[in-house]
């Protein structure tokens, strides 16, 4: 371990910042200084805006990807190096604002049918079931699945939140199954290895394997990964019935605005509204056509 890399990791770990951003914020300043081949204190501000274009250009990333690389190099040279950083010189790129993939309730249901192994049909289910994150299905242990108050307690959330999330029972009859193929092997609820009994979690890789493989063995054409299955847990509440603020602490969601986007997913609420076009009075029959 490099000198710089100790003393970012410490800063990161003394500010408790989660595993996760932790990892990606430090591959983020290594790949950053393997660009340039060079040391990253002895980069600045012109290097990184010809790293943030090269990333946009040659690495085609999102808007958002490219964001979470400054958010790293930024914290690497604020609290790291404590040097300055002016956000005019390198600007954060603009957001772009994409409504996500939704699937039917029927789409989801062959993707659930079509699982190519009991442990890829029950990883599925728990993403629809729960809305959990990927990287919070990868962490359950057997001991959150509270039966008894039918919930499933997600323990360090994003900005390492807790809270419960309803356990079907149509979900708990799968997992008691799932865990019965287990042998009781592990704490961990879906366990890493082949033969899923390891001492360590699977890890994110996994379910969106079975997300891909069960939406190609299905036939269906829409890219899906772990986060479409939260999306259509979220709109399919909201079509049954469910309000907002109880669907956005389901989710986790800190923001309310982040939770109001499925308005624009759910149909029941598109057809709510009727179209102005239905209000105007026409003439029946089509318009002749000059010849």
């Amino acid at each position: 371990m490099t000198h710089l890399r100790k003393i970012m990791l410490e800063e990161l770990q003394r500010r408790h910042y989660s595993e996760g951003t932790t990892h990606y914020y430090i591959r983020d300043v290594e790949r950053f200084a393997r660009h340039f081949n060079c040391s990253p204190d002895r980069l600045g501000p012109q290097h990184i805006r010809k790293y943030q274009a090269y990333l946009f250009t040659k690495r085609k990333l999102s808007p958002g990807a490219v964001t979470t690389h400054l958010c790293a190099l930024r914290f690497f040279y604020i609290q790291t190096l404590k040097r300055r950083w002016s956000i005019a010189d390198t600007p954060y790129p603009k957001k772009t604002h994409r409504l996500p993939t939704i699937l039917s309730q029927e789409e989801v249901a062959q993707i659930i049918d079509t699982a190519p192994t009991p442990f890829y049909r029950t990883i599925l289910m728990t993403l629809y079931a729960t809305g959990v994150r990927n990287a919070e299905l990868t962490r359950l242990k057997v001991s959150d699945i509270d039966s008894q108050r039918m919930v499933i307690h997600i323990q360090g959330g994003k900005g390492r939140q807790d809270r419960d999330v309803m356990l079907s029972p149509k979900l708990l009859e799968e997992l008691r199954a799932h865990w019965r193929r287990l042998r009781k092997k592990s704490d961990w609820l879906f366990p890493g290895n082949r033969w899923h009994s390891g001492e360590r979690p699977m890890d994110t890789r996994t379910p969106r394997h079975a997300c891909q493989q069960a939406a190609r063995r299905a036939g269906i054409k829409k890219k899906v990964y772990p986060h479409v299955l939260r999306h259509c847990f979220a709109t399919h509440l909201l079509e049954a019935g469910a309000d907002l603020h109880t669907i956005q602490i389901l989710l986790g969601h800190h923001d309310l605005k982040e939770t109001a986007r499925y308005l624009h997913l759910s149909q029941r609420h598109l057809h709510a509204t009727p179209s102005p076009l239905d209000a105007l009075v026409l003439k029946k029959g089509r318009p002749s056509q000059e010849e």
